[in-house]
């Protein structure tokens, strides 16, 4: 039976299609907050727009679950006399996936529509065609000139994003962008609301963290870490399903969707933490995977774990095909399964808990 209610698909729905790009989560982290307010008692929000709902905020301990609420996009950089724009990374955005893609420009006047444009197969050969780089790709907004563009709003720094919107392929495939990582904190969300049907109480304080700015370098993990000052971290973001073509699972991992949570090795995972939640697992059937990183996950887990002189953090990562694209797909019953785990490893957690080796 699946735990997921309408209301809450119709709230992943929601959140999933709204825009909150890097530096400017704000819209995404207001309906995040109003969804998770019946389920805490407290929530705050710091200067960057990391937000976070608090269950028993006097306790003195302190366990966080985590996602990062921010999607890639791009910025404007540069307008040509002719009224093409030039774009930077705002985040780990593919420039492989830009043409033809519809954008919306954000203004302070509002949206202006735009497209990635790119020369036609007629007119390419193999030594005209250009190469697919940062530099050589462009937004046309239907602008004769540089004045034109500017009259519309439209100035360095404007920020760019994709407009692709969530739908649900085969009953059981989610799919569409922004789901690296708000699919992680639809997950920390849906954690809150058991705990409250359910009616547990829990022995320590439970923060429950949407993150800002995790796509530029887990800048918003990292500020939160010294504000909370957590004795544990349990994070989750999304990982790659390595059985999809040109991956290799002797290379990448072996991953795939449908088959559980993936579980992460790696120095910033520790390890008592760790297998706490594979008992959890183990303990109520919860089918999950292992994943290795050999230097650092490339998550929020990383900012905590090495927080605050060490807090003993852990990662559960959601299986993703086409990360970082505009067709992010992600199933239904890992998404599930991740809530799952979540919730019975905090059952797992003891008040003043020690995660010290001897």
């Amino acid at each position: 039976m699946s735990i997921l209610t309408k209301k809450s698909l119709t709230f992943l729905e929601n959140y999933l299609n709204n825009t909150s790009p890097t530096g400017a989560e704000a819209p995404g982290q207001k309906m995040w907050v109003d969804y998770v307010k019946p389920f805490v008692d407290e929530w705050h929000l710091d200067t960057y727009g990391t937000a976070y709902g608090v269950i028993n905020p006097d306790a003195e301990y302190k366990v966080v679950i985590e996602g990062h609420a921010d999607e890639i996009s791009w910025y404007v950089n540069y307008i040509t006399d002719k009224g093409f724009i030039h774009v930077v990374r705002n985040g780990g955005s593919d420039q492989m996936i830009a043409p033809s893609k519809r954008v919306n420009i954000h203004t302070k006047d509002g949206i202006v529509r735009g497209v990635f444009g790119w020369p036609a197969i007629h007119t390419r050969t193999a030594k005209s065609s250009p190469a697919l780089t940062l530099e050589n790709i462009f937004v046309d907004v239907c602008a004769k000139d540089e004045k034109e563009v500017e009259a519309m709003g439209i100035h360095i720094g404007c920020i760019i994003t994709f407009d692709d919107e969530f739908e649900v392929f085969n009953d059981n495939f989610f799919v569409g962008r922004a789901l690296d990582n708000r699919v992680g904190g639809f997950c920390i969300a849906e954690v809150a609301r058991l705990l409250k049907k359910n009616k547990d109480k829990l022995p320590f304080g439970l923060y429950i963290v949407n993150a800002v700015q995790e796509e530029v370098g887990l800048r918003g993990a990292a500020m939160i870490a010294e504000t909370i000052r957590p004795d544990v971290a349990i994070v989750t973001d999304v990982t790659h399903d390595t059985h999809t073509p040109h991956l290799t699972p002797k290379k990448h991992g072996d991953v795939k969707l449908g088959k559980g949570p993936s579980i992460t090795y790696a120095p910033a995972v520790h390890s008592i933490l760790r297998d706490l939640i594979i008992d959890a697992a183990d303990a109520n059937k919860i089918p999950f995977q292992r994943a290795a990183s050999s230097r650092v996950t490339g998550t929020d887990t990383d900012a905590f774990a090495y927080a605050n002189g060490g807090i003993p953090s852990a990662l559960i990562s959601i299986p993703l095909r086409y990360m970082h694209t505009t067709v992010e797909m992600a199933h239904r019953e890992d998404v599930e399964n991740v809530i799952k785990l979540i919730y019975h490893s905090l059952k797992n957690i003891e008040y003043g808990q020690s995660f010290k080796y001897f």
